[in-house]
């Protein structure tokens, strides 16, 4: 009934719920948050399937679901309690809010820029998104920069593989459903390796910082 504005509305949604994950204070508040980023992006997928009449984008947003919304915010709540008090997981990011949201506003504003003389027929209705999505891979990246504990840098991944997610499905909506197991499957496993891997580090160094981690020697 709305077609691509509904895709583009839902697509700046994704921005605010983005920055939304960077600005959490807590880790379980940022994994919440991603939860919530990632029903949004659930919601694009499905909308852009119901605009394009692509099946398989309907079987993207149901395994999206499945893996963003409930999969990856439970591995990362587990993560939490099993650290428990053994290291700080809720530093103050490098930078306050206020820089952020401005450096957030100027990625987005150059993906605008760069995807306006783009011309391809499937790309035409959803400029908007697919400045939003690109903006994603920039938007981790300035999470995984600014945030001083290692536990929350892992929101900046997932950020970056959800504009993947949202750019190959507006570029190639009629991908088979296999890509999209290829890469939530890459998701899941990325995302384990890292809780894993933070664990052990609240384990044996006792701190998530990374400033201090950055000083271990040997």
């Amino acid at each position: 009934m709305f077609g691509y504005p509904l895709v583009n509305v839902l697509g700046a949604c994704l921005i605010i719920t983005s920055m939304l994950v960077v600005l959490a204070r807590t880790g379980r508040a940022a994994a919440w948050l991603y939860s919530l980023q990632s029903l949004v992006l659930v919601a694009v997928l499905a909308s852009l399937g119901a605009v394009t009449g692509s099946v398989e984008l309907f079987t993207w947003s149901a395994t999206a679901f499945a893996t963003k919304v409930v999969l990856v915010p439970a591995i990362l709540l587990f993560t939490l309690k099993k650290i428990g008090d053994d290291a700080r997981t809720d530093l103050p990011p490098k930078l306050n809010p206020m820089k952020s949201v401005a450096l957030v506003a100027v990625e987005v504003f150059v993906c605008f820029v760069a995807v306006s003389g783009i011309d391809l027929p499937t790309a035409a209705e959803v400029r908007p998104t697919l400045a939003v999505s690109l903006a994603h891979f920039f938007i981790g990246l300035t999470c995984i920069v600014i945030q001083r504990s290692i536990f929350k840098q892992i929101f900046g991944y997932c950020l970056m593989e959800n504009g993947s997610h949202v750019t190959l499905a507006l570029l190639a909506p009629q991908a088979p459903e296999l890509v999209e197991i290829g890469v939530a499957t890459d998701a899941i496993f990325a995302v384990i390796i890292l809780a894993v891997l933070v664990w052990r580090m609240a384990r044996y160094a006792r701190t998530l910082d990374a400033d201090d981690l950055c000083e271990l020697k040997g």
